[in-house]
């Protein structure tokens, strides 16, 4: 089964378009975490146990992990380990190093832990991806296209008009002779963007943080997120996993996300 198919049945098993990013901070930490010895691994397992019936995938970011040491590499390790196996898991890790050091993260991130996709920043060019999924038909890496913070546009250029690095990665990456799938990450935050996306990549999956925390448009990102096989992966992290802080924090999580999915196919079914 490659990606795109394990991402649809999914989205169809759960009936949704969620994605819950697993990203521990240790000043946001539910005071029930905060006392445990090692909190990563059992606030990642209270939440994907109350989460994994709502979502299409789960998106733990590396950088969250990494500040908490070796800990915290082995907590992720077994984080990916804990999530269910019909629930793609994408590393946001941003990694963009030329071929040898690809090919490295590739056999530790999708050969040894078997996570499904990773965000690969495209700067050095198709020596970027080529090394992840040139030959592992199964996987796919998200490019970064247009990214939800608020000075993407500093370097990024205007994807709305079709110019700037956003558009010529877009355009310049469709050609690159990829046997998995190449997506794309694109913020929701920048709405007005995303149908120029679409244009340019009919035919791409589409990874769109920015929903919740961020403010970023959800309408918009269910009208042009969809691709000929699946819906896009439109992620939420903070909002879900630190809905409350206290005892309930799974259950609250629960609820976050629920809420989130149900708007979600509200969204879905007004475009019908």
């Amino acid at each position: 089964m490659n990606y795109l198919e394990k991402l649809q049945n999914a989205q169809l098993k759960n009936n949704s378009w969620l994605c819950i990013g697993l990203d521990p901070q240790p000043n946001h930490l539910p005071l029930p975490a905060a006392r445990w010895d090692e909190p990563v691994l059992p606030f990642n397992r209270a939440i994907v146990e109350a989460t994994a019936d709502l979502v299409c995938a789960y998106k733990p970011n590396l950088g969250f992990y990494l500040q908490w040491g070796a800990a915290g590499v082995i907590a992720l390790e077994r984080t990916i380990a804990y999530i269910p196996d019909d629930i793609p898991i994408i590393i946001d890790c941003k990694t963009g190093d030329i071929g040898h050091t690809q090919a490295a993260w590739a056999a530790g991130l999708l050969d040894e832990w078997g996570v499904d996709a990773v965000t690969v920043n495209p700067f050095v060019g198709a020596e970027a991806v080529l090394p992840m999924i040139g030959n592992r038909p199964d996987k796919a890496v998200y490019v970064l296209a247009r990214t939800s913070n608020p000075g993407a546009s500093q370097l990024q250029g205007d994807l709305a008009q079709g110019q700037g690095l956003s558009a010529e990665v877009i355009r310049q990456s469709q050609s690159w002779p990829v046997q998995g799938h190449l997506g794309y990450v694109l913020g929701a935050t920048y709405p007005q963007e995303l149908a120029t996306a679409r244009r340019l990549a009919p035919q791409a999956s589409f990874l769109i943080p920015g929903i919740g925390a961020q403010g970023g448009d959800l309408a918009t990102a269910v009208q042009y997120g969809p691709d000929a096989v699946a819906g896009p992966v439109i992620n939420a992290s903070r909002s879900v996993i630190y809905a409350s802080a206290g005892l309930d924090f799974a259950g609250a999580a629960r609820a976050a996300a629920e809420r989130l999915r149900e708007e979600i196919n509200r969204q879905r079914i007004l475009l019908t």
